[in-house]
């Protein structure tokens, strides 16, 4: 897994890199957690880690990187703003380097599900993501109107950071849009953190992946609680 630097908006962005051995493969790019120490902000985040070879394993061409001033990355935190500019600045970086991929996914945890959720209406190539623990409570999701890509969102029915009444109301909010699907997963006992519940929700994540990539068979369930 080659340690790449690329360009960003303010700056060199530290990443990490996967390319598939088919020119064709799918992109994936991974975002992290805020910053802040309390929220293991850097793309070495164990759920961030382990999302990246979910894609991996799956033959896509893979990315997670550092936001600005996160590691090596050059720059300083811009509460949302400049992290968005960073995460499209690494699509086109993946992007010129895989013309030929057929399509694109975005995943993130936490502060980076809202970042990767907003990547979703810059880039109309994204056909699918991935929200672990999206803070709804913290900030605000309203550019979503409408969300043009079917995805999932996941989280812990004792999360206390990003509180499970404000995940279901974002929830409701996009189930009603038309065109796409989001499938929601609960797991009962996790916290933001997904302690003690690590393995179940990369294995739900996989098994979502699966399922829209015709791997497996059987469709996807718009709502899931898992124990």
């Amino acid at each position: 897994m080659p340690e790449v630097i690329f360009n960003g908006p303010t700056g060199r962005l530290e990443g990490r890199y996967q390319p598939s051995a088919d020119r064709t493969a799918p992109i994936a790019i991974i975002l992290h957690p805020h910053p802040h120490p309390k929220f293991g902000g850097t793309m070495n985040n164990q759920i961030v880690y382990d999302l990246f070879y979910m894609f991996v394993e799956r033959g896509f061409t893979t990315l997670r990187f550092n936001f600005r001033g996160v590691g090596r990355s050059q720059g300083e935190f811009d509460h949302g703003m400049g992290e968005l500019s960073d995460a499209a600045a690494a699509l086109d970086w993946v992007q010129t380097l895989h013309p030929d991929s057929r399509g694109c996914w975005v995943g993130g945890f936490s502060f980076g599900a809202w970042i990767g959720m907003q990547l979703l209406m810059r880039r109309p190539e994204i056909e699918g993501f991935i929200s672990v623990a999206p803070p709804a409570n913290l900030y605000d999701f309203a550019f979503l109107a409408p969300c043009p890509s079917s995805g999932l969102i996941i989280h812990g029915d004792k999360d206390r950071f990003a509180p499970p009444a404000d995940t279901q109301l974002l929830v409701d909010k996009l189930k009603t849009q038309k065109g796409i699907m989001i499938t929601q997963n609960t797991i009962e006992g996790a916290n933001h953190f997904f302690t003690e519940h690590h393995d179940l929700l990369i294995e739900e994540c996989g098994t979502y992946l699966d399922k829209r990539l015709g791997i497996i068979e059987g469709g996807v369930e718009e709502t899931m609680l898992l124990r």
